[in-house]
C-alpha cells in the first residue's frame, strides 16, 4: 500500500476545568489512571518538574523527525537528520525556559552529555523505516473534537499517513524501548485514543496504529474496529467523570506502585511519608 498526503485541517480547542470535565489528554488520562495525586500534582497544583535527559533527548528526536520530511525525499538521509540536531537543540531550548536556564552556563559539555544517543536512535529508525519512500500527510496533528457526551478529546499525533484509497495509519515514536505486556498497554491506551479523536473527526477508523520503538528498534502494530473505539469512548466518558468527582470532593488519592521511583513528586506524596500542598482556590484552568 503506497501512503501519500491529504491534509486535514483540525482547531485546537481549549476548556476550562470545573467539577465537570471538559477536555482530555491522553497524557492527562494517563496520569490519572497511574495515580490520581499525579494528575492533582501536575494538573490542579501545576507543580513543576525537573527536565530529564531522556524526555529531552525524545523531544530533540521527535522534532528532527517531523523536520525531516520537510526535505526533499532524495535529501531524507541519516546524515541529512544528524545535522538537523543542533538547531532542533537551540529550537528546544528556547521553547523552555527551565531547561534554558540549566543550560545557561554550559560550554557545550552538558549538552553534549544530554544528547548522548541520539544519532543511535536516529541510525534505528533509518533501519525501520524509509522516509524516500514516505509523504506523511500530517505530522504533530493537533486533534480536537467533542464526543457527544460533551466530552472535548485533544491531543497531538506524531505522523498521520493517508493511503491512496484514504485508509489511515497513525504513527507516534518512542524513544525507550519495547515495553513488557504489563506496560504495553498504556501505550496502546493513547493510540486508540488517537484512533477515537480521528473517527469521531473523519467518519472513517484508521487502518492501523504503530508505535515504532527506537530503543530497540521493534514496531508494534494494532488494527482498530469501530466496537473498540465504542468501548474506548465509555471508558473516557467514565474517566473524565472520575476526574470531575476527585475536583469536586477534593479527594486525590496515591496509587503506590514501582513507577513511584521516577516520580518528581514522591516527597510530597503520603504514600511515602510526604504532605501534599493545599489545594489551590479556585483550580487553575486545564492545561
Amino acid at each position: 500500500m503506497t501512503w501519500f498526503a491529504n491534509p486535514v485541517s483540525v482547531c485546537l480547542y481549549a476548556a476550562g476545568m470545573s467539577s465537570s470535565l471538559k477536555s482530555l489528554s491522553p497524557s492527562r488520562a494517563g496520569d490519572f489512571m497511574t495515580c490520581p495525586l499525579l494528575y492533582r500534582f501536575r494538573v490542579v497544583d501545576r507543580l513543576p518538574e525537573p527536565p530529564s535527559k531522556a524526555a529531552t533527548r525524545g523531544t530533540v528526536v521527535h522534532a528532527v523527525l517531523e523536520q525531516l520530511f520537510d526535505l526533499p525525499r532524495g535529501a531524507r538521509s541519516l546524515e541529512a537528520a544528524t545535522a538537523l540536531v543542533p538547531s532542533v537543540w537551540q529550537e528546544v531550548l528556547a521553547e523552555d525556559e527551565q531547561l534554558a536556564e540549566a543550560f545557561a552556563d554550559d560550554d557545550g559539555a552538558l549538552a553534549t552529555e544530554w544528547l548522548d544517543g541520539t544519532e543511535a536512535l536516529l541510525a534505528t529508525y533509518f533501519e525501520l523505516e524509509d522516509p524516500t519512500r514516505l509523504e506523511p500527510a500530517e505530522r504533530e496533528l493537533a486533534l480536537s473534537v467533542e464526543l457527544e457526551s460533551g466530552l472535548v478529546l485533544r491531543g497531538y499525533v506524531d505522523r498521520l499517513d493517508v493511503a491512496a484509497d484514504g485508509a489511515m495509519r497513525v504513527v507516534d515514536y518512542k524513544t525507550g524501548r519495547t515495553p513488557g505486556a504489563a506496560f504495553q498497554q498504556k501505550a496502546m491506551f493513547q493510540m486508540r485514543f488517537y484512533a477515537l479523536a480521528l473517527w469521531r473527526l473523519r467518519g472513517e477508523v484508521p487502518r492501523l496504529l504503530q508505535l515504532i520503538y527506537l530503543g530497540d528498534g521493534q514496531i508494534v502494530r494494532y488494527q482498530p474496529d469501530e466496537d473498540d473505539l465504542v468501548a474506548m469512548e465509555r471508558k473516557l466518558v467514565a474517566l473524565a467523570a472520575a476526574i470531575g468527582q476527585a475536583v469536586e470532593t477534593g479527594d486525590w488519592k496515591p496509587n503506590p506502585s514501582r513507577l513511584c521511583d521516577w516520580c518528581a513528586h514522591r516527597a510530597l506524596c503520603p504514600a511515602w511519608g510526604g504532605t501534599p500542598p493545599p489545594l489551590p482556590v479556585p483550580a487553575p484552568v486545564q492545561p
